[in-house]
Protein backbone atom coordinates (compact mmCIF):
# COMPACT_ATOMS: atom_id res chain seq x y z
CA UNK A 1 0.00 0.00 0.00
CA UNK A 2 1.10 3.51 -0.81
CA UNK A 3 -0.64 6.76 -0.01
CA UNK A 4 -0.66 10.46 -0.68
CA UNK A 5 -2.15 13.20 1.51
CA UNK A 6 -3.92 16.34 0.29
CA UNK A 7 -4.67 18.91 2.98
CA UNK A 8 -7.64 21.22 2.54
CA UNK A 9 -9.18 23.74 4.96
CA UNK A 10 -11.25 21.44 7.14
CA UNK A 11 -10.53 18.16 5.39
CA UNK A 12 -7.50 15.96 4.81
CA UNK A 13 -7.84 13.48 1.94
CA UNK A 14 -5.59 10.42 2.02
CA UNK A 15 -5.55 8.43 -1.22
CA UNK A 16 -4.68 4.79 -0.60
CA UNK A 17 -3.17 2.88 -3.54
CA UNK A 18 -2.53 -0.79 -4.17
CA UNK A 19 -3.41 -3.49 -1.64
CA UNK A 20 -4.24 -3.10 2.05
CA UNK A 21 -3.23 -6.28 3.85
CA UNK A 22 -1.72 -7.49 7.11
CA UNK A 23 1.75 -6.62 5.74
CA UNK A 24 0.79 -2.91 5.74
CA UNK A 25 0.11 -2.73 9.48
CA UNK A 26 3.19 -0.63 10.36
CA UNK A 27 2.68 1.73 7.41
CA UNK A 28 -0.99 2.27 8.24
CA UNK A 29 -0.17 2.85 11.91
CA UNK A 30 2.24 5.61 10.84
CA UNK A 31 -0.44 7.09 8.58
CA UNK A 32 -2.99 7.04 11.42
CA UNK A 33 -0.47 8.97 13.53
CA UNK A 34 -0.13 11.58 10.77
CA UNK A 35 -3.90 11.85 10.47
CA UNK A 36 -4.31 12.38 14.20
CA UNK A 37 -1.69 15.15 14.17
CA UNK A 38 -2.92 17.25 11.25
CA UNK A 39 -5.35 20.11 11.84
CA UNK A 40 -8.28 18.92 9.72
CA UNK A 41 -11.28 17.68 11.71
CA UNK A 42 -12.52 15.54 8.82
CA UNK A 43 -10.19 12.76 7.68
CA UNK A 44 -11.11 11.12 4.37
CA UNK A 45 -9.62 7.86 3.13
CA UNK A 46 -10.06 7.86 -0.65
CA UNK A 47 -10.23 4.19 -1.63
CA UNK A 48 -10.69 4.72 -5.39
CA UNK A 49 -7.14 3.48 -6.14
CA UNK A 50 -7.20 0.65 -3.60
CA UNK A 51 -7.37 -2.66 -5.48
CA UNK A 52 -7.69 -5.14 -2.62
CA UNK A 53 -8.36 -5.27 1.11
CA UNK A 54 -8.23 -8.34 3.37
CA UNK A 55 -9.71 -8.88 6.82
CA UNK A 56 -6.62 -7.43 8.51
CA UNK A 57 -7.00 -4.33 6.33
CA UNK A 58 -10.63 -3.99 7.45
CA UNK A 59 -9.46 -4.25 11.04
CA UNK A 60 -6.92 -1.50 10.43
CA UNK A 61 -9.63 0.76 8.98
CA UNK A 62 -11.62 0.24 12.17
CA UNK A 63 -8.54 1.09 14.25
CA UNK A 64 -8.17 4.27 12.17
CA UNK A 65 -11.78 5.18 12.96
CA UNK A 66 -11.26 4.61 16.68
CA UNK A 67 -8.08 6.70 16.71
CA UNK A 68 -9.81 9.55 14.86
CA UNK A 69 -12.69 9.52 17.37
CA UNK A 70 -10.14 9.64 20.21
CA UNK A 71 -8.49 12.64 18.51
CA UNK A 72 -11.85 14.45 18.13
CA UNK A 73 -11.98 13.93 14.36
CA UNK A 74 -14.30 12.14 11.97
CA UNK A 75 -13.28 9.45 9.49
CA UNK A 76 -14.91 8.96 6.10
CA UNK A 77 -14.24 6.20 3.57
CA UNK A 78 -14.76 7.46 0.04
CA UNK A 79 -15.11 5.99 -3.46
CA UNK A 80 -14.57 2.29 -2.80
CA UNK A 81 -14.93 0.12 -5.90
CA UNK A 82 -14.72 -3.52 -6.97
CA UNK A 83 -13.47 -6.03 -4.41
CA UNK A 84 -12.92 -3.32 -1.81
CA UNK A 85 -16.53 -2.13 -2.04
CA UNK A 86 -17.83 -5.71 -1.85
CA UNK A 87 -15.76 -6.45 1.26
CA UNK A 88 -16.88 -3.23 2.98
CA UNK A 89 -20.50 -4.10 2.16
CA UNK A 90 -20.28 -7.71 3.36
CA UNK A 91 -18.50 -6.63 6.57
CA UNK A 92 -21.19 -3.95 7.08
CA UNK A 93 -18.53 -1.33 7.77
CA UNK A 94 -21.06 1.37 6.82
CA UNK A 95 -22.76 0.79 10.18
CA UNK A 96 -19.59 1.98 11.95
CA UNK A 97 -17.79 4.29 9.52
CA UNK A 98 -19.32 6.84 7.13
CA UNK A 99 -18.96 5.66 3.52
CA UNK A 100 -19.37 8.10 0.61
CA UNK A 101 -19.56 7.18 -3.08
Amino acid sequence: MDYGVEQRDQEAVVRLRGRLTFNDHAKLRALIGEMAQNKAKRQVLDLSSLEFVDSAGIGMLLIAREEMVNAGKSLVLRTAAGQVKRVLTVAQIGKIVTIED
